[in-house]
């Protein structure tokens, strides 16, 4: 069966105005006006009109098999369901292990990549963990990057955080070494994807890895960088400089109080600094935990990630200024182009079929097609 989305206004992220799009065998096939098809032929006719269509959102980390632990097995939180990333509009993501590396596995990661993929969600997975030495799948990152199809890079390496295990610049140049070059081998991005806590030395260690090796900047993907305000200014230079720049979309209001900045705000205060528009990405952190500490470490309360927080973050720049066509690329084509995924994020003809239907008016999201089929 053939999809046919007639008069919607498209998104490419750019717009590109109101528009037919035709959907066949997974793929955008055409984008025009006036196709000539026969009326009762196999074909499925919806009306846009009156509708945007924007690609499915591209989330670069979900903690899908649960996180957290950080205060006993009672704070441990739960798995993600594949229909709650597909309600949420995010058609694509990238699924990672945190803190716990020893109860959960990058084994139990994997399987549950395939149940989302199995329900029509593009999930692809990080090789490794918070923790040095990392754990994987076949015994080292190159091999899990090179030979497991759904294996992008590694992550999610936690830095400049009391829960890391304090790795040496040695040991985080040779890890991005081997994921670049194993994703040089396989054809994919071969991407170091980092976690940032709160310690002093913010993005420190990825500056050292940037100016004291060869390894290009767009292998380093840092995540939490609207954390607390040390890390913020650090990330501003960062992407001026032409460096990846993650945000996190869940959080809650004690955060706040500790200096944590909303996704949006900080959207708006990157791009007022002169911070490059495609070198920026939200991810929701669905399903891991958001722990707050006390000065000496201890942990105080704990909730959990959600995965509709990365939309609502991006209606929630939009209501402070930033452009449409902007917010969707930070959660589109820019998450897109860090994790190397060439069919995702933009409409474009020969991309997959990962399209949202949205209310102009306010926004919601009110159908989900993945791979070509309506999910929602």
């Amino acid at each position: 069966m053939l999809t046919l989305i007639e008069r919607a206004e498209i998104f490419s992220p750019a717009p590109l105005g109101q528009q037919d799009l035709l959907v066949a065998d997974g793929r955008i096939a055409w984008i025009g006006e006036g196709l000539d098809v026969p009326a009762n032929g196999p074909i499925a006719r919806v009306d846009g009109r009156g509708c945007y269509l924007v690609p499915g959102l591209v989330d670069p980390l979900a903690h899908i098999t649960g996180g957290g632990g950080e205060g006993g097995f009672g704070f441990r939180t739960p798995e993600l369901a594949a229909k709650e990333a597909l309600r949420a509009g995010v058609t694509t993501l990238v699924a990672a292990l945190g803190t716990d590396s020893l109860t959960r596995s990058p084994a139990q990661v994997l399987g549950k990549v395939r149940e989302f993929r199995a329900a029509g969600v593009s999930a692809f997975m990080y090789t490794g963990s918070y923790h040095l030495p990392v754990k994987t799948l076949t015994g080292s990152v190159e091999s899990d990057i090179m030979l497991i199809p759904e294996v992008l890079g590694v992550g999610e390496v936690a830095i400049s955080d009391h829960r890391s295990s304090a790795p040496t610049h040695h040991e985080l140049a040779r890890l991005a070494s081997e994921a670049r070059v194993a994703g040089l081998l396989a054809g994919k991005s071969g991407v170091s994807f980092f976690h940032l806590g709160d310690g002093r030395g913010a993005l420190a260690p990825l500056r050292a890895l940037r100016d004291e090796t060869d390894i290009p900047m767009r292998q380093l993907y840092p995540t939490h960088c609207n954390r607390n305000p040390w890390l913020f200014a650090e990330a501003i230079h960062w992407g001026k400089a032409g460096g990846w720049i993650d945000l996190t979309a869940s959080s809650f209001p004690e955060l706040l109080d500790d200096g944590e900045r909303l996704a949006a705000d900080a959207l708006v205060e990157l791009l007022a600094a002169g911070v490059p528009a495609d070198r920026i990405s939200f991810s929701s952190d669905a399903n891991a935990s958001l722990p707050r500490f006390d000065g000496e470490g201890r942990l105080i309360e704990m909730r959990c990630g959600q995965i509709g927080s990365l939309w609502q973050e991006l209606v929630q720049a939009c209501a402070k200024g930033v452009a449409l066509e902007t917010a969707l690329s930070v959660v589109t084509a820019n998450p897109a182009g860090a994790l190397g995924l060439s069919g995702k994020g933009v409409i474009g003809v020969g991309q997959d079929a990962d399209l949202l239907l949205v209310d102009p008016d306010t926004l919601a999201i009110t159908r989900v097609m993945s791979g070509g089929q309506w999910r929602t």
